[in-house]
């Protein structure tokens, strides 16, 4: 037999670049927008729209790997079935391409970053083509593109520019806010007219307000990466996410995003938006809202007029605050400290040191070298030192010390806290290290005695009532929790000593970098540090040449070395001549970058309208695609697939991103994302020697279900798949071995889309197979000709169809796209088997398969004389009249013993289907003329008889 017409590797590699071909020529995935192409279409424009999206990959120097491709696929085989249902479906993928990969290339080689990054993406373009993705092209970027980070840096200039408003609860514009300020609308701190403000005073006036703004604050500074990291970018044991370097506490001035303004919106908006649970959960949790009340202490010596604000959920307990915890970095230890330790301090206080500066000191240099993980850990020796200030208690006038303590975080509620150590575990804890008095005020109600003395631990419930807590206009006693909690509150408020509030875990978004391959912050500053943005004609403000990628040299186990950026390097770059609007003036630029995430927050906007110079995006189009419509109260891109790894990262800063475009104008949607799917991981075996070293996973042979590499033998493991395994498998080796279509069919077919799953080249072979018989059934392997019939299908074959057609459509709809290839199997299965192939049914058959194995649809719906492309060709719609069964096989049974079958009608009522029985006459036999004492029937598939 000729092998020219049999479909084999060769013969789907050539199907395969042929059609690849064709799309790319005719625009098969352009998706018309709503102003130009598709307002000239009136079908078009009537189609509903679709917009589906993947997670922004970061192209790599080694390519694709089988894993990676999971959600591409997944996506694409969506894509494709919208189309094919009538929508107008945008799906388009671009390069996050800025950020440390690529500039530690550059360090070690000398190479540009773009060199290296652009021809990492030619690789990726290339695999992503052959794996027969249908994106529309024209939409595709990189965020290194000067003209795509143009509209970073205009959003950033976009976000410095706006202020908070807490009364309208949105951002405006910092014209808006400068104008109250201008007008005395809005008074200034100090009282001052704005007219009488110094320049330097007005900026620091606005930084306090500004949703992008530069301060002096404690940070994630990482030696090993030469930068500062976000909280989200630190493992929970200290060490860089990136690297798995050691990360330390220190300040430096730095640009944040004042993301901590929207935490409450961006709790509320995960109400609207549809996604995994698991996901919500992770961002509330991250948030962290918590209600409780703000309290003051006075502080130090009382001429002074000094007083700490701390925050607790637990006000209740304020007369049972027995101590001060200031975190480290809290700018009021220094103002507190004394010159000298006060009489009567106790030696387990001060750390050993002569002085409270010195003890603070050095306590702080301890806790700066510790993650905020390590510092809350509940299991570790509680640690601290006495600041030798004492505050006063509000609630009952209590001289109390003021220790420093790492287990209080400066960034989580004020960073200080009242110490109620009888109901607080922690607190119980440091009290009990430094012998400091420990007071009940919530009367235990598990048995224990009522003297904390006595105690073991804490008592923390909430299932209580308030014991000793009473001063002359403050009576808690016998209250219970809750009760005593608004009337603290309620008391506090009264008197001005503090108030009810809600705090948050969420910290305002560290928005530095001091790398080279980033974004340039669109911003100078003049001769008094003042920073000034870039007008918009300005932009973008492109990267420029450096000779020395690296970050100033450092040791990585030095907490005090400070970063020199690359950027700060070129003079000529740095320090500019620039006419603002008031002349020419000598300035100098910001040197730190914006860090990687900051392409990624808004590319779904620009898949939108890629080519726009003049705005951010058009409305209409911007309208078309991502406003609010029913099913989408938030509206946002209809299916977005992505790893659950960015719950806290990605997720949530593109979320702040759009709340501020939504508020200030730009947008029409107030979320990014309506509909988020995490695909699974795609795993590998790993083999590892006696050493326990992997060693490489095609070398291995396998024999009696053991495995062996050179002749030793290894064990096996689950594991990533990754270069370190030696288990990569290239897409590539896939593809000359079997074809693209296989690749997609096999990744599609291992398991639920949201399963990890391990990946086993052995198998890839089933669906080749799939794609053989299929082909077969279609066409004669010796002449290359159709050899489907014109007739029409029997009553069997129209049924299995059609149940096939409903039940695939329902499964591609919801990404069930392994049971829809076994439906599609099943199908295949049964006309394999009969005599000649109908044409309607072979023609079903491929506009079925076409979604997930499109060139080998492409190529058979062609020669089955359509014109292309089956890629919009409308899908099969199931004939209700064939997904019921014509009978139902109902079980009779006599005394629990089967005695007959019946075929009977879906739709038979109960008396008739026990008429039925009662007249078989294996079931007369069976009763033998005994009484029947009950009739059991469960229409229309059972029937059960009980004799007396």
């Amino acid at each position: 037999m000729s092998e020219t017409h049999r479909y084999d590797a060769a013969l789907a590699a050539r199907i395969e670049a042929r059609w690849q071909d064709f799309w790319a020529e005719h625009g098969t995935f352009e998706a018309p927008n709503p102003s130009g192409d598709l307002a000239d279409d009136p079908e078009v424009a009537a189609r509903p729209k679709k917009f589906v999206m993947d997670m922004f990959p970061y192209p790599s120097g080694a390519g694709l790997h089988v894993g990676h491709p999971l959600g591409y696929i997944a996506t694409d085989v969506y894509a494709r079935y919208q189309r094919m249902t009538g929508h107008n479906v945008l799906h388009a993928l671009g390069y996050d391409a800025f950020g440390l990969p690529a500039e530690q290339y550059a360090v070690q080689t000398g190479t540009h970053p773009r060199v290296s990054t652009e021809a990492n993406i030619e690789t990726y373009r290339r695999q992503v083509r052959r794996l027969g993705l249908g994106y529309d092209e024209r939409r595709s970027f990189a965020t290194i593109d000067p003209e795509y980070y143009r509209w970073t840096q205009w959003i950033f200039l976009r976000i410095f520019n706006s202020w908070y408003d807490t009364e309208q609860g949105r951002a405006r514009p910092i014209d808006e806010l400068i104008a109250a300020f201008a007008s005395g609308e809005r008074k200034t701190p100090d009282g001052r007219p704005w007219s009488e403000l110094s320049a330097v005073e007005r900026a620091e006036l606005l930084g306090e307000y500004r949703l992008a703004y530069a301060s002096e604050a404690p940070v994630n500074w990482c030696p090993g990466l030469g930068t500062v990291l976000a909280n989200e970018e630190v493992t929970a044991d200290g060490r860089s996410e990136r690297g798995n370097f050691p990360v330390f506490k220190s300040t430096l001035r730095q640009w944040n995003m004042r993301i901590t303004a929207y935490a409450e919106r961006l709790l509320s908006g995960l109400d609207t938006v549809d996604w995994p649970e698991a996901i919500k959960t992770q961002q509330r949790n991250w948030i962290g809202r918590s209600e409780g009340a703000r309290i003051t202490f006075g502080i130090g010596d009382p001429e002074q007029g000094r007083a700490v604000s701390v925050f607790t959920t637990r006000q209740d307990t304020v007369f049972g605050a027995t101590y001060l915890v200031l975190a480290p970095e809290h700018p009021l230890v220094d103002d507190v400290v004394p010159a000298a330790w006060p009489e009567g301090t106790r030696p387990e206080w001060t750390g050993g040191h002569a002085t409270p500066a010195e003890a603070v000191a050095a306590y702080r240099r301890q806790a700066g070298a510790k993650s905020d993980v390590e510092r809350q850990s509940d299991a570790r020796e509680k640690t601290g030192v006495f600041t030798g200030a004492f505050a006063t208690n509000p609630a009952n006038g209590e001289r109390v010390p003021v220790f420093v303590a790492d287990y209080v975080l400066v960034g989580y509620g004020t960073g200080a806290i009242m110490a109620v150590p009888a109901h607080d575990a922690r607190d119980f804890a440091f009290a009990r290290a430094f012998h400091l008095p420990i007071r009940c005020v919530v009367a235990p109600t598990d048995g224990r005695d009522p003297d904390p003395d006595t105690w073991a631990d804490s008592f923390t419930s909430y299932e209580a009532t308030l014991v000793n807590s009473a001063n002359d206009s403050l009576s808690l006693n016998e209250l219970s929790v809750p009760e005593a909690k608004a009337r603290t509150t309620a008391w506090l408020e009264s008197t001005g000593l503090g108030e009810g509030t809600v705090t948050y875990r969420l910290r305002d978004w560290l928005f530095s970098r001091q790398r080279y391959w980033g974004e340039p912050f669109p911003i100078v500053y003049d001769e008094d540090g003042v920073a000034h943005a870039l007008p918009d004609s300005m932009l973008p403000l492109e990267l420029p040449e450096v000779e020395n990628y690296s970050p100033r040299t450092f040791d990585p186990e030095d907490s005090d070395t400070r970063p020199e950026t690359p950027l700060s390097r070129n003079e000529e770059w740095t320090h500019v001549t620039l006419d603002l609007g008031d002349g020419p003036k000598r300035y100098r630029r910001e040197t730190n970058t914006m860090p990687n995430w900051a392409g990624s927050c808004w590319y779904h906007l620009r898949y939108l309208d890629p080519r726009n110079t003049g705005k951010l995006v058009d409305p209409e189009v911007d309208s078309y695609w991502m406003a609010p419509r029913e099913g989408l109260e938030s509206g946002g891109v209809d299916l977005y697939i992505g790893g659950s790894e960015h719950a806290v990262l990605h997720l949530l800063y593109a979320r702040f991103w759009q709340m501020v475009l939504f508020d200030l104008g730009h947008v029409s949607s107030p979320e990014p994302y309506h509909k988020l799917f995490n695909q699974g991981m795609i795993q590998a075996y790993v083999y590892r020697d006696a050493r326990g070293f992997p060693v490489p996973a095609a070398e291995v042979e396998e024999r009696d279900g053991a495995f062996y590499h050179g002749g030793e033998r290894v064990s096996r493991e689950i594991g990533k798949i990754g270069k370190s395994l030696k288990n990569v498998v290239s897409p590539d080796e896939i593809f000359v071995a079997y074809g693209a279509d296989t690749l997609r069919l096999y990744e599609m077919a291992m398991g639920p889309l949201d399963v990890s799953r391990p990946w086993e080249t052995r198998a890839v072979v089933g669906q080749y197979r799939l794609l053989q018989r299929i082909w077969r059934n279609v066409l004669d392997e010796e002449t290359g000709e159709v050899s489907v019939v014109d007739a029409e299908p029997d009553e069997e074959t129209l049924r299995i169809t059609h149940k096939t057609i409903h039940s695939v459509a329902q499964d591609l709809d919801q990404l069930r796209f392994n049971t829809a290839i076994a439906r599609i199997t099943e199908l295949n299965n049964h006309v394999t088997k009969l005599r000649e192939v109908p044409r309607s049914t072979a023609e079903t058959l491929v506009l079925l398969i076409a979604p997930l194995a499109p060139h080998v649809a492409e190529e058979l719906w062609q020669r089955l004389g359509h014109e292309p492309s089956v890629a919009h060709e409308r899908f099969p719609l199931a004939n209700p009249a064939y997904l019921a069964d014509p009978t139902v096989t109902c079980v009779v049974q006599v005394r629990g013993k089967v005695r007959a079958r019946l075929e009977v009608a879906p739709s038979v009522g109960e008396s008739e289907l026990e008429e039925l029985a009662l007249a078989e006459p294996a079931v007369v036999a069976a009763l033998a003329g005994a009484d029947i004492r009950k009739v059991i029937v469960r229409a229309p598939k059972l029937v059960n008889i009980v004799p007396a």
